[in-house]
């Protein structure tokens, strides 16, 4: 089974994505970390965001790995080229620079191809910005979370800062706005709601309560 979660940044997919995942027992599937972990290390190899071929080739050289322990659903480190690089996806350069990596056809190509194969080995939750859409259309289950612009500024605003990133929340807004934007309105696979998914808004919501929503729906489908 698939269990397919998109929506914008900050809309609490991961969190919610690997709860539903210990819930269930089954794997979590992070594709944003993977597009995250291209961009790594484009800047860390000097290659240009706008260099479109330079991007797809790092893509298809460098398959994004991720470590699990045994039975684990949830992966201990994310690593591309040799590098471990869970902690360094979420580096503001990268939050910077993600979304013009992400919009490069050729890089979404290789990366979903991966992302295939990842979540085509067991019963995957897998978050993301297409999941529904354009990587596993005939997912079991679809769900896209969304939350106020404010409140995922505020949830931005304390991941950055439990990171030791000290920022203003009105610039992470500003940041997640512009964001939303190009997701949106991106050629390639743009942003996008599923006709067959749920929204879901968790704005106010717990962890546990968007959780409960999630797992009956599951069960539903079951």
């Amino acid at each position: 089974m698939i269990i397919a979660l998109d929506g914008p940044a900050a809309s609490g997919k991961s969190t919610v994505a690997k709860a539903v995942a210990n819930r269930l027992g089954i794997r979590h599937l992070d594709t944003g970390a993977m597009y995250r972990a291209v961009t790594w290390l484009a800047l860390h190899e000097g290659v240009a965001v706008d260099d479109a071929a330079g991007l797809a080739a790092l893509a298809a050289a460098h398959p994004v790995e991720f470590d699990y322990a045994d039975g684990a659903s949830i992966a201990t480190a994310v690593r591309i080229a040799g590098h471990d690089v869970t902690r360094a996806v979420r580096l503001p350069e990268v939050d910077a620079s993600v979304s013009a990596v992400s919009a490069v056809a050729a890089v979404r190509e290789a990366l979903v191809a991966r992302q295939r194969v990842l979540g085509g080995e067991r019963d995957t939750v897998a978050e993301g910005r297409d999941i529904g859409t354009v990587v596993f259309p005939s997912a079991e289950v679809k769900v896209y979370l969304t939350a106020s612009a404010e409140e995922r500024a505020r949830r931005r605003k304390i991941d950055l800062a439990a990171q030791g990133h000290a920022v203003e929340q009105d610039e992470v807004q500003e940041r997640l706005e512009r964001r939303d934007h190009f997701d949106s309105t991106r050629e390639v696979s743009p942003l996008e709601v599923a006709d067959d998914a749920t929204l879901l808004d968790t704005t106010g919501l717990s962890v546990e309560e968007v959780v409960d929503g999630i797992v009956a729906l599951v069960e539903a489908a079951r």
